[in-house]
């Protein structure tokens, strides 16, 4: 395992940083937030122009072919901006795809969502229901998994209603979507088993949510250090720096574990599973605990709306509740060290 970037992998971090930096700050996001909520069509054109919406997908179906790791730099750049984008429901969606479907699926649906033309999400369903799916409304495809098979729903097709809701992030869109007949109607199930590409697309998830909790980690580390209380800067006092010091651990925490599962997907088949759910319990719990200490720790500034890091505290909060929660993958994660390569790997459900 190499411990470092490539020098391409540095370019497309040094590259999406200054694209994200100029064509995502807090104004956009804020602008999106207090509208209607459309998304940045000509930033999307952007990303597919650089060929970013088929970064981990094979070259034989219009992708980069590049790896989990290299989708997993530029998904934690996304979350650093918390940009407004349809792109990690679609990048999921597509590395379950690559996945679990068969020859045909695959060169049915992935041309489509490695370009760009046509975009895909992923929900975990319950009797036919799933709650909370980013970027439903604007989905050709809808994957829907449930007791360990995933279908794909065509959008277009009628079989499934979608409702938009409101939720505490306003920064992205997501809808109820119901599958007429509770389930059975139509949708075409994936050949494979899908665990391994639930797993990568709990690695997307992870990726935005360390670069969420890395965000906030510096936007209270460089307030801190402005703040003056007693004519010395706030983050000199003790319970300020142990806290900071805590957002850091947290967040680096995250990082490992998150490009540890990268490279396990890309590398080692055999640790996907493990580093997955080490990935999105530690990312998972970092995203929200940061999150919740960077308003905190900007005082009373941090909890009113011109503060911008609560957008980050609600991205946070929606990421973690996407998929499987952090419960979920501890309790695998102990079941795994304790059974060991005869673990079988169930699929999780959404939360009751």
């Amino acid at each position: 395992m190499h411990f470092d970037f490539t020098d391409d992998q540095r370019e497309i971090k040094r590259t999406a940083r200054e694209l994200l930096s100029a064509r995502s700050g807090f104004e956009r996001v804020r602008a999106v937030a207090e509208g209607d909520g459309a998304y940045d069509a000509a930033l999307w054109d952007e990303l597919v122009a650089l060929g970013w919406t088929g970064i981990a997908l094979p070259e034989s179906y219009g992708g980069q072919g590049l790896g989990v790791l290299e989708l997993t730099i530029l998904l934690e750049e996304l979350g650093y901006a918390v940009t407004p984008s349809r792109f990690l429901s679609n990048a999921a969606a597509g590395l379950l795809i690559g996945a679990a479907g068969s020859q045909q699926q695959r060169d049915a649906l992935l041309p489509g969502i490695a370009s760009g033309r046509e975009t895909a999400t992923l929900a975990l369903a319950r009797d036919g229901v799933a709650e909370l799916v980013p970027d439903a409304d604007s989905a050709r495809w809808i994957v829907l998994v449930e007791d360990g098979r995933a279908v794909v729903h065509d959008a277009r097709g009628g079989g499934v209603a979608v409702q938009p809701r409101a939720t505490i992030d306003p920064t992205r869109r997501y809808a109820r979507v119901v599958v007429a007949g509770g389930g059975e109607a139509a949708g075409e199930p994936l050949a494979g088993a899908v665990a391994d590409g639930l797993d990568r697309a709990e690695i997307a998830l992870a990726a935005e949510l360390t670069g969420i909790a890395q965000r906030a980690l510096e936007l209270t580390v460089a307030y801190v250090k402005e703040r003056r209380q007693f004519g010395t800067p706030v983050g000199a006092f003790q319970a300020v720096s142990h806290r900071a010091a805590q957002m850091l651990l947290e967040t680096e925490g995250a990082r490992s574990a998150t490009y540890f599962a990268a490279w396990a997907a890309d590398a080692e088949p055999a640790s996907l599973a493990r580093g997955a759910s080490l990935a999105k319990a530690a990312a998972a719990d970092a995203g929200r605990h940061v999150t919740a200490a960077a308003i905190q720790l900007h005082g009373g500034i941090g909890f009113t709306w011109e503060a911008d890091v609560h957008w980050l505290y609600k991205r946070a909060q929606l990421d973690a509740a996407l998929l499987a929660p952090a419960a979920w993958h501890r309790a695998r994660i102990a079941r795994l060290a304790a059974e060991g390569s005869r673990a079988a790997t169930p699929t999780p459900a959404p939360a009751a």
